[in-house]
Formats: structure tokens, C-alpha cells, sequence
């Protein structure tokens, strides 16, 4: 029987999501708790990969047992994993059902905060007295829409069969001190968001224009685009299905 899992979790003091040697992953201490409690080896299969220090607020992985789960194993699960992941929920799926291959959609959202915030921390990028144009930033975001090919944004060593993504939203939100950018796509590359964020925001700083951003993404080039920000301030927010329902 395959069971999908939707889960949360704050990537900060994790190496990120997948089991590496000698390093903390998130896959690896559920794959740990699912293994106590159901008494068997548990190797469960994420809807991504995301890396050090980036958190999730939705997130989906499957596995498969010879038996059935009841729903309170929910409560079993969450009093062996560590505080900083929890499982919401566990959802009885059809056998050939893949949490990787059957995702439509992922969405991220990156927070960035202007000045200093004790409460946001660890959950945002925090920017002293600097000021960004958002209308010129999201001008910007939208030529994402036009192009598939974001080897610009890609981290240089990497193992993919094609750097082809399609980007159907791509939008900076501002409210107060706050920046949100919000992103989605059939898939990502490695570290993708963070560049691309990068790379927007030495647009609002006027550091180069909208034309000079299109070259960026027709370069083909990771040197020519912006810095990748740092990982705390990124959460991959949903995770789409055409079998799981919001």
C-alpha cells in the first residue's frame, strides 16, 4: 500500500532534504521515525529536494507498507520527529501515485524584511537602509513567463538532463517592512530562486536594467546573474496534485 505524507518543516538545522553521509537531512529523521513506529524499514520519497537551511511550509513524500495506517499514527509519528518537522497528514494513494514525478506544480516564497526584526530572523533575509523599487522588480519578474531556459540561475555543478522550466507566476509582494516573492513552476533548479532573487533585486537597486536582466537569461551564464541570497528566508509553500485537493 502507498501512503502520501504532507509535512512541514524549518530547515535551519538541517543539511537539507535529502539523506547525505554524515550530515543531517530532513529525509533521513523521518525516514527514522516512520521506521520506529512501523517496526519496518521506512525509505520515504520527497516531491523535491530542497537544500541547507531552506524550509518547507508544505511539502509531500510517499512510501509504501504491506499494511494499512490509521490516521492517529499522525499523533505516533510527530512524538518521535524532531519539533522542528511535523507531518499533517497521511493519505491513502493509489500504488503507481509518485510524490516526485506526479507534481504539477511547486510554488516557493522568499521573505525579505527591511531594517531589523527580532521575529523574523530565522524565517526572512533582513536588509538595513537600503531601498528596492518592487513596481521595477516585478516589471522585471514577468519576462520569467516569456523564457524555459534558466541555466543563468542554476548552480554551475549540477546533475540535470535539461535546464527547461515553466515559470507561470512570478510576483514581488510589498506590505509595510516586508517583501515577499512568490514563484511557481512544473520544477526548479538548483538554488534557482534564490539567484533569480538575487538577480531582481540589483534591479530594484537600479544596480542593472530590465534589458540588462533579459541578457542575463539569454547569457546561459550562472556568472552573469546576481548573488544567490541566503536559504533562511526561502519556504516552499505548495506542492500541487491533480489527486490531493487543497
Amino acid at each position: 500500500m502507498r501512503y502520501f505524507l504532507e509535512l512541514a518543516y524549518n530547515g535551519k538545522n538541517y543539511h537539507g532534504w535529502q539523506v547525505q553521509p554524515d550530515v543531517i537531512s530532513v529525509q533521513e529523521e523521518i525516514n527514522k521515525a516512520l521506521s520506529i513506529v512501523l517496526q519496518t524499514t521506512v525509505n520515504i520519497v520527497g516531491a523535491g529536494r530542497t537544500d541547507t537551511g531552506v524550509h518547507a511550509s508544505q511539502m509531500f513524500a510517499h512510501f509504501d507498507i504491506d499494511r494499512e495506517i490509521e490516521e492517529n499514527y499522525v499523533f505516533k509519528f510527530n512524538s518521535i520527529l524532531p519539533k522542528d518537522i511535523v507531518i499533517y497528514k497521511i493519505i491513502l494513494v493509489e500504488d503507481e501515485a509518485h510524490a516526485r514525478f506526479d507534481a504539477l506544480s511547486r510554488s516557493y516564497q522568499y521573505n525579505i524584511w527591511l531594517g531589523r526584526n527580532p521575529f523574523t530572523l530565522e524565517s526572512s533575509w533582513q536588509i538595513h537602509s537600503q531601498k528596492f523599487n518592487v513596481d521595477l522588480m516585478n516589471e522585471a519578474a514577468k519576462i520569467l513567463l516569456e523564457y524555459e531556459d534558466f541555466e543563468s540561475f542554476s548552480k554551475v555543478k549540477t546533475e540535470v538532463y535539461t535546464f527547461n522550466c515553466t515559470i507561470t507566476e512570478a510576483v514581488f509582494k510589498e506590505n509595510g517592512n516586508e517583501i515577499t516573492f512568490q514563484i511557481s513552476a512544473n520544477r526548479f533548479l538548483r538554488n534557482m530562486v534564490r539567484a533569480i532573487v538575487g538577480t531582481l533585486l540589483e534591479v530594484g537597486q537600479g544596480k542593472i536594467s530590465i534589458d540588462d536582466f533579459r541578457k542575463i537569461i539569454e547569457s546561459k551564464n550562472r556568472g552573469n546573474a546576481g548573488l544567490s541570497v541566503p536559504a533562511k528566508g526561502l519556504f516552499l509553500t505548495k506542492v500541487a496534485y491533480t489527486y490531493i485537493k487543497d
